[in-house]
């Protein structure tokens, strides 16, 4: 599977932005999928996961409330709708992706086997 994100940018605080992990090379509605972000020296820090089954959305608590998660199996694509965006919102969003039929260790990069090209968010205050 491969995966691209996109729709980072620069956005005031209190601004929102959407993120889109497109996936090409076969379906991934098999697939957990993730957001991570990294920002410069820091370590790369879970923000959003939801899971192939039931659709389940977990969230960072940094963001829970602020960001929503989605997906559309159609288009092959998951979402990241970030909204009452802070200046430490800012950093580089990955999406990632597990094996198919796997929801184990959400909350941690290793567990996940995909992983794209990241896309620069930047919050200015």
């Amino acid at each position: 599977v491969q995966l691209q994100a996109s729709g980072g940018g620069l956005v005031q605080a209190g601004g929102s932005l959407r993120l889109s992990c497109a996936a090409s090379g076969r379906t991934f509605s098999s697939n957990t999928v993730g957001w991570f972000r990294q920002a410069p020296g820091k370590e790369r820090e879970f923000v959003a996961t939801i899971t192939w089954s039931g659709r389940i959305p977990y969230y960072a608590d940094s963001v829970k409330g602020r960001f929503t998660i989605s997906r559309d199996n159609a288009k092959n694509t998951v979402y990241l709708q970030m909204g009452s965006l802070k200046p430490e919102d800012t950093a580089v969003y990955y999406c990632a992706a597990q094996r198919s039929l796997r929801t184990t260790g959400i909350y941690s990069a290793p567990a996940y086997d995909y992983w794209g090209k990241g896309t620069q968010v930047t919050v200015s205050s």
